[in-house]
């Protein structure tokens, strides 16, 4: 932990924002430098323009790309565009922009000129794509889950979602509504970089006024499509006649404009804690390492929530009943409680996943798995078991729930980084790429229909299934010691106990769809860990869990590091 960790930043944290935006136009990225090519993560291709990684080159090639693939797959309907309030997200939505109008591509920005969350961008590719409404899914080769096909839409959010505020982000999400597979988004990358490498002045723009006035971009109101919608996926009534009193922080990223739309036209108690938006984070508090990070599920970054929460007026009372924090692209959410403060994101995905599959959405099917990732807390094993639902548990991405959530087979998709969406009342569906506005107001509905708190609750399912002890270190590693992680397959591990338990189960697969995990899980009758190699650093991460204690915990991590050591080694 850093020491000013948690503590309000000071001008010296602060980005030099004309300085950022400078470097997005005037600095012409080394495609001969991994470091400046681009990369596309679980969530899109991220980088600084002071780094040479996010650079007008980079988002011309990208677009460029973008557009011969949805080609290449048939994907011929309306291409939905939002951003974020980080500094480069404008000038790579205008460059894209150029880009997209040159190549006749049907454009749908914000009709307000504002920014767009990630959730409402998927909601708004679904919509066009029939799903989750009366006339249901369009299935077969022109369907929303397929590759492509006549009239389907697809989407870009310009977003690096909770980085810090030197950082942009580029998301390609299909006709799916979801984050793209590798296979998408590694030939998007390739072929990028190929450009680059040609030379990216041979790529057809045209000047942004005339590509925001083109008769091929349109405007669309994604926030009221997604706002009015609400009621479709969340009981509002009960919300708005049980009074619960809502703290709503958008963390200066692009939810601040939905949320008090949210409460005035639901008629909530919804009150916006901090409607500010500064491309510096000026007002934000320092996260765990002394950056500025819009991570609504760190403690830290989530400080000035946390302390407003527990202030009392002078009958003792707290000034609201629950509050909620977003990233930047708002498809993360951190819960704070009166009595717990900020909930673990292991904790609050158990509750939610309880409260839904206890009676609260009679019209989901009786089948409907749960979704988790496989570094997600067993709580969430032990809730779902008491609940007789199966368990889909795969690979760490939320891309691995987008089928299940579009045709209903998933009723709940959630990640241990606090990104989570479900169901419909009627069991349609409502996102396939998280949702931090929507489960933020499900910690409002769980509060008005049981009377307590989220975090009573998860007091309640420990009483039943037991306390963990649940974190995540970062070990180094070289990259040749990532790519053997990456690789291992379980007759490598013969170890038969970890930490004073007998191994039960040595995977490199997910249980639930057979894909590789890109690296190892251990599993004994009351601990687990999973290793994976960063996709950015020369270290490797080790989450795991305990259901004996938290010296139990520190066992388990410095037995996994010794055993992944020892495997490596052969």
């Amino acid at each position: 932990m850093h020491e000013r960790a948690g503590t309000p930043a000071l001008p010296e944290d602060l980005i030099d924002v004309d300085a950022v935006v400078g470097a997005y136009y005037d600095r012409v990225p080394d495609v001969d430098d991994p470091a400046q090519q681009v990369v596309f993560g679980t969530s899109g291709h991220r980088g600084s323009s002071l780094d040479g990684a996010f650079n007008e080159a980079h988002i011309i090639a990208i677009t460029a790309a973008i557009v011969e693939y949805r080609r290449s797959q048939g994907t011929d309907g309306p291409l939905f565009i939002g951003r974020d309030t980080h500094a480069l997200s404008e000038p790579a939505w205008r460059t894209a922009l150029e880009v997209l109008a040159a190549a006749d591509v049907d454009v749908h920005v914000d009709a307000r000129d504002g920014f767009t969350p990630t959730p409402a961008v998927s909601h708004a590719i679904l919509l066009h794509n029939g799903a989750g409404t009366a006339q249901g899914v369009r299935t077969g080769g022109t369907g929303v889950g397929s590759t492509g096909g006549t009239g389907l839409a697809d989407g870009i959010v310009v977003t690096p979602s909770h980085n810090p505020p030197r950082d942009g982000g580029f998301k390609y999400n299909p006709p799916h509504g979801g984050p793209a597979g590798s296979d998408a988004t590694g030939w998007i990358a390739a072929r990028a970089n190929e450009l680059m490498r040609q030379g990216v002045g041979s790529i057809r723009r045209v000047p942004f006024e005339r590509a925001v006035a083109a008769p091929t971009t349109h405007r669309h109101d994604f926030l009221s499509a997604y706002v009015d919608d609400l009621p479709t996926v969340l009981d509002i009534d009960l919300i708005r006649a049980s009074g619960v009193r809502i703290g709503a922080d958008p963390l200066g990223g692009a939810a601040v404009h939905y949320w008090g739309e949210i409460a005035e036209r639901h008629g909530l108690d919804l009150t916006v804690v901090n409607p500010e938006v500064d491309p510096r984070w000026s007002f934000m508090t320092l996260d765990w390492d002394g950056k500025i990070r819009m991570d609504c599920s760190s403690p830290s970054a989530m400080a000035s929530l946390v302390q407003a929460m527990a202030g009392r007026d002078a009958d003792g009372t707290t000034p609201f009943d629950v509050a909620t924090g977003n990233d930047a692209d708002a498809d993360r959410h951190g819960i704070v409680t009166p009595d717990a403060g900020l909930m673990n994101p292991n904790h609050y995905l158990a509750v939610a996943i309880d409260y839904l599959y206890g009676g609260a959405r009679p019209g989901w099917s009786q089948t409907a798995a749960i979704g988790k990732t496989l570094v997600s807390s067993a709580l969430i094993d032990r809730v779902a078991a008491a609940h007789g639902r199966d368990l889909l548990e795969v690979p760490v991405g939320f891309k691995w729930f987008v089928p299940g959530l579009l045709d209903g087979t998933v009723g709940f998709g959630g990640e241990e980084s606090a990104g989570a969406s479900f169901l419909r009342h009627d069991g349609t569906v409502w996102s396939t790429d998280k949702d931090g506005i929507l489960l933020a107001l499900l910690a409002s509905e769980i509060t008005a229909r049981t009377g307590s708190s989220p975090s009573q609750l998860h007091a309640r399912l420990v009483e039943r299934h037991g306390e963990s002890w649940y974190a995540r270190v970062d070990a180094p590693a070289t990259r040749e010691q990532k790519s053997a992680l990456a690789a291992l397959r379980p007759e490598q591990v013969t170890a038969t106990t970890l930490a004073g338990e007998e191994i039960t189960a040595r995977l490199t697969e997910a249980p639930g769809n057979g894909a590789s995990i890109g690296g190892l899980k251990v599993t004994t009758p009351n601990a687990w860990f999973a290793a994976r190699p960063s996709g950015t650093e020369d270290v490797y991460k080790v989450y795991a869990e305990s259901f004996v204690s938290a010296e139990h915990l520190a066992e388990v991590q410095s037995a996994a590091q010794e055993l992944v050591t020892r495997t490596l080694a052969g």
